[in-house]
């Protein structure tokens, strides 16, 4: 059911999560429950958000937990945001940690090596 908001693929040695649409108190959680489940083994992780169309509070903790998660496991991560649009602008105002933020998938994966 979350294939409408969540795609997997690779993007070199990295798992790729691609999130689409709006993110939101209606789906964060299935969307969350979709990531763990498919990233457990990962070593290096990209969250491709530039096509997310609308990001709210409950997207946010989502993302947040994630990425702590993530990186208490000694996973590297980054969000991919672009240079604008809906995601880079509500975790701007949230003041979400810089230093995962990224704006290009090329550039994740370099700083990611």
């Amino acid at each position: 059911m979350t294939d409408q908001w969540v795609s997997f693929s690779r993007f070199g040695d990295a798992e790729l999560v691609s999130l689409t649409g709006e993110i939101d108190l209606a789906n964060a959680g299935e969307i969350g429950k979709a990531i763990v489940g498919r990233i457990t083994e990962a070593g290096k992780v990209l969250i491709d958000l530039t096509t997310v169309s609308f990001l709210d509070s409950a997207g946010v903790r989502l993302l947040d937990a994630l990425v702590g998660d993530l990186l208490v496991h000694g996973t590297r991560t980054r969000l991919v945001v672009g240079e604008r649009g809906a995601a880079r602008m509500t975790l701007q105002l949230c003041a979400f940690r810089e230093d995962v933020l990224t704006t290009d998938l090329e550039r994740a994966a370099a700083e990611l090596k």
